[in-house]
C-alpha cells in the first residue's frame, strides 16, 4: 500500500489552470487600474489617505452607509479615545459582538472603509460588529496601533455586554487586520485566561513581518500588493529594526510560541494570487500544529482584498462571505 502523508493538502485549489476567467479578467483589470495613479509612498500616506476617501485614487471611493453609530471607547492614554464605528443587525437581537481590525497595511483605511462589509456580517449573522481605528503609521508606528486593539479588546471583554447589549464573541480583520487580530488573541489569551472568543475570522493576514516567508518575493504583477509597497508598509511600521528584530513574537504571531496556549478557533481564507498566501497556509498549519482548530478556505485566483470587492465581482467573493457566516453561525450553536 502507498504511503499516507500526515499533512494533505488539495493541490487543486492552487493550481493556477483552474482559474476562472471571470478572476482572470478582474485580476488583469486591478492591474490595469492599479498603474494609472500614485502609490501611497509617492504622494505621502496622510494625502493619499484624503485621496482614496475622495475616489481619486485607482481604487473606488469607500461606501458610507448612514446607518452605522460612530462612538469612542477609552485608550490606556489619558484623554485619547478610540474611534470606532459599529452596525448592529438589521433584525433581531444582538446576539454577541464581533471586532472587526481593518486593514491597510498599518498605514491606510480606517474604521470608516469597509461599511458594505462590516452591514452584512452584522445582518446575517446577528452579531453587532464593530471596527476600531487604531493610530496609523507612519505618523504612530509600532507598538501604537497594537496597542489601541489590545485597549478595545480589554474594555469588550469587561464592558461589552453593559454597553452594547452582547459579549465579546469573535473578531477579526483583513490583511493588517488579520495580523493585529492575532496579536490580540495571543495578548487577551494571556491578559485574561478565563476569557475565550468564540472564534476569529482571519482573510489573508501578515503574520511575519521579517521576510521569512518567501512567497510575497515571488509575486511582481503589482496585483493589489507587491513586495515594493509591502516593504514601504513594513519600513514605515517598524522602522529603524532590523529582520531579526521583527521576529519578535509581538511582532510577527508566526514566531510566537503556542506550544500549549489554547487558541480560539480560526477561520483563514486567502487567494492563491495574493503574495500573503505562504502567511495564510504556514499560520493556520502551525494552529493547527499545536492542537487548536483551524477552517482553512483558498480560492483559486484570487486577489489580495478579494473579501471586500462586491459580490459578483469574483466567485471567490460571495464565497468569502459563505464562509464567514457559516463559521460564526457554527459557532454561536
Amino acid at each position: 500500500m502507498p504511503m499516507h502523508s500526515d499533512i494533505y493538502v488539495d493541490a487543486s485549489k492552487f493550481d493556477p489552470s483552474r482559474v476562472s476567467e471571470k478572476t482572470a479578467r478582474l485580476n488583469e483589470n486591478l492591474i490595469k487600474i492599479l498603474e494609472g495613479g500614485p502609490r501611497w509612498y509617492e504622494v505621502g500616506a496622510e494625502k493619499y489617505r484624503v485621496l482614496r476617501w475622495n475616489g481619486e485614487t485607482p481604487l473606488p471611493k469607500p461606501v458610507v452607509i448612514e446607518s452605522a453609530e460612530n462612538f469612542t471607547i477609552p485608550s490606556r492614554d489619558p484623554g485619547r479615545d478610540i474611534p470606532c464605528r459599529m452596525f448592529k443587525p438589521e433584525k433581531g437581537e444582538v446576539k454577541g459582538l464581533y471586532l472587526h481590525i481593518h486593514g491597510g497595511g498599518w498605514v491606510l483605511q480606517s474604521e470608516a472603509s469597509q461599511d458594505p462589509l462590516l452591514k452584512y456580517m452584522a445582518d446575517n449573522t446577528g452579531l453587532a460588529v464593530l471596527s476600531i481605528g487604531y493610530r496609523l503609521a507612519p505618523e504612530d508606528p509600532f507598538p501604537a496601533g497594537p496597542e489601541d486593539c489590545y485597549d478595545a479588546g480589554e474594555y469588550l471583554v469587561k464592558n461589552g455586554k453593559e454597553r452594547f447589549g452582547g459579549e465579546l464573541m469573535f473578531m477579526g480583520g483583513e490583511s493588517a487586520g488579520g495580523h493585529l487580530s492575532v496579536l490580540t488573541a495571543i495578548y487577551l489569551r494571556h491578559r485574561y485566561p478565563d476569557f475565550s472568543f468564540r472564534g476569529l475570522l482571519l482573510h489573508f493576514g501578515a503574520y511575519d513581518l521579517s521576510g521569512f516567508l518567501p512567497m510575497v518575493d515571488h509575486h511582481d504583477r503589482g496585483l493589489v500588493i507587491d513586495l515594493d509597497i509591502m516593504q514601504r508598509y513594513i519600513d514605515v511600521f517598524l522602522p529603524n529594526t532590523t529582520p531579526m528584530q521583527r521576529r519578535d513574537p509581538a511582532i510577527s504571531p508566526f514566531f510566537a510560541d503556542i506550544r500549549g496556549l489554547k487558541l480560539p478557533p480560526a477561520l483563514f481564507t486567502c487567494g492563491t494570487e495574493d503574495p500573503l498566501l505562504d502567511d495564510t497556509v504556514m499560520m493556520s498549519a502551525k494552529w493547527m500544529m499545536w492542537g487548536n482548530e483551524a477552517v482553512v478556505r483558498i480560492y483559486n485566483g484570487a486577489p489580495h482584498g478579494y473579501i471586500m470587492f462586491p459580490p459578483g465581482t469574483c466567485e471567490a467573493v460571495q464565497e468569502g462571505l459563505d464562509a464567514s457566516t457559516e463559521f460564526i453561525q457554527e459557532k454561536l450553536k
